[in-house]
Parts: structure tokens; sequence; C-alpha cells
């Protein structure tokens, strides 16, 4: 059975500010190009039987600065729709709504029709990302470059927590985390690795 592998895009402005960032599909920063580019040497030793990345260029551009070549992009690994959030900081909604909390409440829609999304519509969107790389993982390694909140929410399905579990799982730009399984179980086996 191979390994479920996680890279988190690189750096962006948004990222680096702590903005919510969806749709709004900024470049990598210098730094954030520099991340990717370090990711090398932890991915070069591996064969991957599948690679998939976000449709948004940041996680495209990390795969390509990583060395991937052959990746597919799937919609559903897109970051959370933040809707009316996008391009606000945590803090920033706390003054209007101090009880706020992504992982319950989630994101209402935004201006011009942009979605906001709820912690199991994402969890929704995980499951079929799951569904997709099962049957690749017993011919090995599988490999999925995406988003922060995203990839929190896909570790906890796979871990069988619900979407709101994503919480207890950090997730810093330009790593690499990997699920594994021991004893038939699946386990978080690395997380957050830099080279």
């Amino acid at each position: 059975m191979g390994d479920l592998l996680l890279v988190r895009h690189g750096e962006t402005e948004w990222s680096r500010s702590g903005q919510h960032t969806s749709w709004t599909d900024l470049p990598l920063t210098q730094r954030g190009e520099e991340q990717a580019k370090s990711l090398t040497p932890l991915l070069a030793a591996r064969t991957f039987a599948l690679v998939l990345t976000s449709p948004l260029g940041r996680a495209v551009r990390t795969a390509e600065l990583a060395g991937l070549s052959g990746a597919a992009t799937d919609p559903d690994l897109h970051e959370w729709y933040y809707g009316a959030y996008e391009g606000v900081t945590t803090a920033e909604t706390h003054r209007t709504r101090p009880d706020w909390d992504l992982w319950t409440d989630g994101a209402p829609p935004g201006p011009d029709g942009q979605p906001g999304e709820s912690p199991e519509q994402v969890g929704e969107r995980a499951d079929r990302v799951l569904s997709r790389v099962a049957p690749v993982l017993p011919e090995g390694d599988v490999l999925l470059v995406a988003h922060g909140h995203f990839l929190r929410v896909l570790t906890a399905r796979r871990l069988g927590l619900p979407p709101s579990g994503g919480r207890l799982f950090r997730l810093e730009t330009g790593t690499l985390s990997r699920l594994s399984t021991e004893h038939g179980w699946p386990v978080v086996a690395e997380w957050n690795a830099r080279a």
C-alpha cells in the first residue's frame, strides 16, 4: 500500500498576511518559489503512481518548481471557497462576527456569485478526492499539491474525523506531509517536512 503525500503550495502574499485566498489566484512570492524548489530532494527519490494538483496557478507552479511532471489537475483540490471572506483575515472577520469559526460556521457566499462553503461541503470534495486515489494507492504513492485548509480537511477525512477535525492539523506553506497506514489504520507519518 502506498502513502498519500500532501504538498501545500509555496507562500503567496496573502498566505503570508493571513488573508483567506480561494479563487484569487495569486502568484508565489520569491520565498514561495524557493520553498517549492526546496521540496525537490524530498520528492526526488520517490516514484508516484499518481500526481494531482489543484487547478490554481500557485499549486501548479509549486508542482513544477518541485520537479514534478505529469501532474493532472483536479477541481476538487481547489481551496475552501471563502465567499464573502475572500481576502479578509480572521481578525478582520471577528470585528463583525466575534464568535465566527471557519471550522464550524464555514463561509457565506460573496459578491458576484462567489460561493462560500461549509465544512461539510469541503469534506464532500475531500471524500471525492480520497475515493479517486483509493484504487491507485495499492500501486504506489500518490501526491496531492493543493491548499492549506483543503488539505487539512482531507487529512481529517482520511483519518476518519469530521471535516472540522482539520483544525487539529496546522499546515505550513511549502511543506510535505505524509499519510500512511499502521496495522491497517490510516495515520499521520510525517507533517510539515522541509528539506
